[in-house]
């Protein structure tokens, strides 16, 4: 059995003078670091499906900035009676913090955490989305050049 997700979800960013930092969630009973993100509804634009995936997994609200890249990957659904084979596909946007709380997050999450982003790029459990958070970096690096 097999089936296709389409997903959308963030790197959600605040900066300072001398700072940049990425939120990171723990997904529940998971020991990995990983960005915001979760199933488009139906009728729902990616943009705003990451939007709400990234408010209701971080407790944090900002204004996207940018598009920054799609990746795929498979994964095997076990806990599914059968095991499913999944494959994803994930946009990712840019999410300026604009608000919010990240005690505030939905039951999903057992933790969120603020990192400097180089460390993020680090602790990102999952290697297509430490190269995300890579790409991120060069977008608000651009953008406060640009500035």
């Amino acid at each position: 059995m097999s089936r296709r997700e389409i997903s959308a979800g963030c790197v959600v960013y605040r900066t300072t003078e001398i700072l940049t930092e990425v939120a990171l969630i723990q997904p529940r009973d998971r020991k990995a670091w990983a960005l915001p993100k979760g199933l488009i509804e139906p009728g729902e634009a990616p943009q705003r499906a990451a939007e709400r995936e990234a408010r209701e997994e971080t407790g944090l609200s900002g204004k996207i900035v940018a598009k920054i890249d799609t990746i795929k990957y498979s994964y095997v659904a076990k806990w599914e009676k059968p095991p499913a084979r999944v494959f994803k596909i994930v946009t990712f946007y840019l999410l300026r913090y604009t608000s919010g709380d990240s005690s505030q997050h939905d039951r999903e999450v057992d933790r969120v955490e603020w990192f400097p982003i180089d460390q993020a790029i680090l602790n990102a459990s999952y290697p297509q989305e430490k190269t995300i958070i890579r790409k991120a970096k060069k977008l608000i690096q651009n953008s406060r050049e640009g500035m």
